[in-house]
Parts: C-alpha cells; structure tokens; sequence
C-alpha cells in the first residue's frame, strides 16, 4: 500500500470514528430529554440512534463521494478542453510569429 493510500486510509478511519462518538453523543443527549426512561431501554434507545445515525451518514458519503467522483471526471474534462485550446492557441501564435519573422527577413 502507498503511503497516500495508507494516509487516507487512516484519514477515514480517524473520520469515522469521531462520527460514530458524535452520534454517541447526540444519542444520550436525546436520551437525557427522556428521564422516564430505565436504563436497558435507554441502552437500547441509544444503541438504535447510533445504528441509524450511522446509516444515515454512510448514506451521505456515498452520495458525496459520489458526486465528487462525478465532479472530478467533470473537472478533469473541461481541464483536458481548456489544454488543448491553449496548446492550439500557442501552436497557433507560434506559427504567425514564425512566418512574421520569416517574412521580414525573407523580404531584405
């Protein structure tokens, strides 16, 4: 494995794991708005919460990875466009600086 891959690897794991503890949190403060409550149910309040919570944000992230797989693939086209637009155009102005010297030394 390459080191960026080992990195973002890493990344996501360290990303993942503070959601997950996000979750967690936002689990027992919900549970905190319901006092009545024994502990085994708000164990397993919370447990429920987490799992959805969880769901609900690896849903977002495929559509986000998604969407900047398809952003990339845009991006990278329109880069490749806009190269050989400027190649043509540099090609292009080479030409005529080249026949414009040519011209006027050829006309002595």
């Amino acid at each position: 494995m390459r080191t960026d891959e080992a990195i973002n690897e890493i990344e996501g794991f360290l990303l993942w794991e503070a959601e997950k503890r996000r979750a967690r949190g936002r689990a027992e403060a919900f549970c905190a708005g319901l006092p009545w409550l024994t502990e085994s149910q708000r164990a397993e309040v919370e447990r429920r919460y987490c799992h959805d919570q969880a769901e609900l944000s690896r849903d977002c992230l495929e559509r986000i990875a998604a969407r900047a797989t398809a952003l990339r693939a845009e991006y990278a086209s329109v880069h490749r466009a806009l190269r050989r637009r400027l190649l043509t155009g540099y090609a292009t102005g080479t030409v005529v600086v080249a026949a414009a010297v040519g011209f006027a030394l050829g006309g002595r």
